[in-house]
């Protein structure tokens, strides 16, 4: 998929210039990404157990409103650029409407549609400007698990999930982040992982004590 030529945008640099953008506002909101099968669901469902605020994957909540309105999945893919520009602006509707103060944890946020734009032939410059509204308060990007292909909705053979993996971290960091990567762990030591990062920097209280007990 990722030799195709119509996948010009998958290297390009960032715009410098509008790198240079500053952030809007500061939020409370913490990012958990990666690639597809990499236990995002698995770890955001643990945070929500353990008490804290979770914000769902945008891109199941477009394909469960597309396939109520009677589509299949094979339609909604069918079109890779619609399918991602209606995810993009999905979640950009659903970040606006979250309050800043609030700490949540985010199952892919905003700047995911960056790299997704290139797997698909789309320039990333026709939303990074948006990137810099909301600044989150982390970014965690899970590493890679064996892809199952099955229970993917997206784009994401090996090649796909291999380009994601690394993307995701160009990218992120390229608008300012200091991303952090959370190892292939049991889900109860991811969770900890993360708590533990969030703890040291004093962003977030552990709701409910020692995650790993």
């Amino acid at each position: 998929m990722l030799d195709n030529p119509q996948y010009n945008f998958k290297a390009a640099r960032l715009d410098p210039d509008l790198l240079a953008t500053p952030f809007v506002v500061q939020t409370n909101w913490h990012v958990i990404t990666g690639a597809a099968c990499s236990g995002k669901t698995t770890l955001i469902n643990q945070l929500a157990a353990h008490g804290f605020r979770t914000i769902p994957e945008t891109a199941r909540q477009y394909f469960e409103r597309e396939m109520a309105r009677g589509r299949t999945i094979d339609e909604i893919r069918e079109n890779g650029v619609v399918l991602q520009r209606g995810i993009y602006d999905m979640q950009l509707r659903l970040e606006h409407g979250l309050r800043a103060v609030d700490v949540a944890f985010l199952d892919r946020a905003l700047p995911d549609s960056l790299t997704f734009h290139r797997v698909f032939g789309l320039t990333p410059h026709e939303l990074l400007l948006e990137c810099f509204h909301h600044r989150y308060a982390s970014v965690f990007i899970l590493d890679r698990l064996p892809v199952q292909r099955k229970i993917t909705l997206g784009p994401e053979d090996e090649a796909a999930a291999s380009f994601l993996d690394e993307w995701l971290a160009r990218d992120y960091s390229a608008l300012g982040y200091s991303v952090v990567r959370v190892p292939v762990l049991s889900p109860q030591e991811r969770l900890a992982f993360v708590l533990e990062r969030l703890s040291e920097r004093r962003l977030i209280d552990q709701l409910d004590g020692d995650p790993a007990s």
